[in-house]
């Protein structure tokens, strides 16, 4: 029996396309770690590491992030540790090197293949760090950006192989490093995002809309400047203006999961709705907050035009799952996405500060609904060629693995 141990901060997290394989393979025993579990999967509990301490007030501001993920790491050695005297010794260690999970484990078992999911390296310039003319950026903040990389440095050090989701994540780590990193996406579930007939949609306000409906849609976890959310506010009274028969659905909620809060206090989608709420028919515009999965993709079936922006920073799942649905992408030409999609391919994509562009391509998108159908069907295509976790991703991964001896799978 080959053991596997998979760690993820929020298990399973990228590794869950993977972790059903493993799974279902009666030659692989997998075993989980992690803080918090984010997927329930059959066959696997993860161990969730116990009273895991907070960081220490008085600690540099430029370490808060690298002593959060010391900790954590500290965690899982200790579990490690606890299941090392009951006898366990795993084959291969799978883990996010980002979050301190893997940090340590190298020292318990030094000779057991550690594969590491590099997702980002920071840079204070030419990625997310100062893209936003929102955000000033100060030599202080050059100085805490740096130092986000002490835990991928040493997960980069002790890894025997990295992988990377994209090509342009992979870019951003160190030369000295990117021989031993692979790009390898974790994968779509293009099976279960797929087009398809779709149910009415009521929206909070007792309005029901029907695929026959004009929709503009935009969906992100949190509503907030990295994904674009202040650009598409501002682009939104011109879009109605336009397109009198459109209706904005909007979808995520009111955190904050990358980049500052606004000045001031309360959430971004308020502070845009102060700015630019006088110019919009705000009966046109739904904000239905956060959103389970199966709903997103019904929105993304529904869409007349999904809008999709973000900062040079991690391409986001919603993204590769809205086209996988069929769904008429507008986009921002930032590098993560134009890796994927080509304008007037299988998308279409304007720079990213420009709300009369963003405005004119979401008119355009509306317009032409009928003769930009192959820009909709090509962008499936990009996505199960691509991208799809059954046939591509998942593949790749166990092939990958098979270097360090986990079984793969007949026909790989």
């Amino acid at each position: 029996m080959f053991r596997v141990l998979l760690l993820h901060k929020d298990f399973p997290g990228q590794f869950r396309p993977l972790a059903l394989s493993l799974l279902a393979d009666p030659r692989v025993e997998v075993r989980g770690l992690g803080q918090r579990e984010e997927w329930l999967l059959p066959g696997l509990t993860p161990q969730l590491y116990r009273d895991m301490p907070a960081v220490a007030a008085g600690t540099h501001p430029y370490l808060l992030s690298a002593a959060d993920h010391v900790i954590r790491g500290q965690c899982a050695l200790r579990d490690a540790v606890g299941m090392a005297q009951q006898g366990y010794r795993p084959d291969l260690i799978i883990g996010h090197c980002g979050f301190g999970d893997t940090l340590y484990l190298k020292d318990l078992w030094p000779d057991v293949p550690l594969v590491g999911y590099f997702e980002f390296y920071y840079h204070s310039r030419g990625a997310d760090v100062g893209f936003d003319p929102l955000f000033p950026v100060t030599l202080d903040d050059l100085a805490r950006v740096r130092t986000l990389n002490v835990v991928n440095l040493l997960g980069l050090e002790a890894a025997d192989l990295g992988v990377c989701p994209t090509e342009w994540q992979r870019s951003l780590h160190p030369v000295a490093f990117r021989d031993r990193l692979q790009v390898m996406h974790e994968g779509i579930d293009t099976d279960l995002a797929c087009p398809g007939p779709v149910p009415a949609l009521a929206l909070p306000d007792g309005t029901v809309l029907t695929q026959g409906d004009e929709v503009v849609t935009y969906v992100a976890r949190d509503l907030e400047p990295y994904r674009g959310f202040h650009v598409f506010m501002r682009a939104l009274p011109e879009i109605l203006r336009r397109r009198p028969r459109a209706r904005v659905v909007v979808a995520g909620g009111d955190g904050v999961s990358y980049g500052p809060p606004p000045a001031g206090g309360g959430s971004w989608r308020e502070h845009l709705l102060a700015e630019v709420g006088p110019a919009l028919e705000s009966s046109r515009v739904h904000f239905l907050g956060p959103v389970d999965h199966g709903r997103f993709l019904d929105l993304m079936r529904l869409s007349s035009a999904h809008v999709y922006l973000t900062y040079p920073f991690v391409l986001s799942w919603s993204m590769l799952e809205a086209m996988a649905c069929g769904a008429l992408l507008v986009a921002s030409d930032t590098p993560p996405v134009a890796e994927v999609v080509r304008d007037g391919v299988n998308g279409l994509l304007f720079p990213f500060f420009d709300t009369g562009m963003l405005a004119s391509r979401v008119v355009e998108a509306l317009d032409r609904g009928p003769a930009l159908a192959p820009l909709r069907q090509r962008a499936r295509e990009t996505v199960r060629a691509r991208f799809d976790a059954r046939t591509q991703a998942v593949p790749a991964w166990r092939q990958a693995l098979a270097r360090f001896g986990c079984p793969a799978p007949a026909g790989i």
